[in-house]
């Protein structure tokens, strides 16, 4: 059974399921994709940029970076549409997080992994002593 919920945008209440937003919104969402894949599918758009769409459709430039993110648009056949890193704001394409930013993380991760391991072993390290 859905559970009641607010739409983030309007606020009205709906039963949510697997969208996060109410049906109206959920329609309207549908119409601006639909003005945008509209655009930057005509050949001459392929080269606009998120500024550049966003003016010609009318689209909020985070609902647009919104359908990338989700796949909807497909950002590696549209080379000048990018938007920020999340840690870092380095124009990207795909995904949350920028290639430096992942590389530096999964650094962060490994040396924090092996100080643990570290700390496991120091604490494992007993002495017998004789009286």
């Amino acid at each position: 059974m859905a559970e009641l919920a607010n739409c983030p945008q309007c606020g009205r209440i709906f039963a949510k399921s697997f969208r996060q937003v109410c049906d109206a919104c959920n329609k309207e969402e549908e119409k601006m994709y639909e003005l945008v894949y509209k655009f930057i599918r005509k050949k001459a758009n392929r080269e606009a940029s998120l500024w550049e769409v966003h003016e010609a459709t009318g689209v909020p430039e985070k609902t647009i970076i919104r359908f990338v993110k989700e796949g909807r648009i497909r950002a590696h056949q549209l080379p000048n549409i990018a938007y920020p890193c999340e840690r870092c704001g380095k124009n990207i394409q795909d995904g949350r997080i920028c290639g430096d930013c992942n590389d530096r993380m999964k650094k962060d991760l490994h040396s924090h992994e092996e100080l643990t391991q570290k700390h496991i072993q120091e604490e494992r390290i007993t002495y017998h002593t004789e009286k």
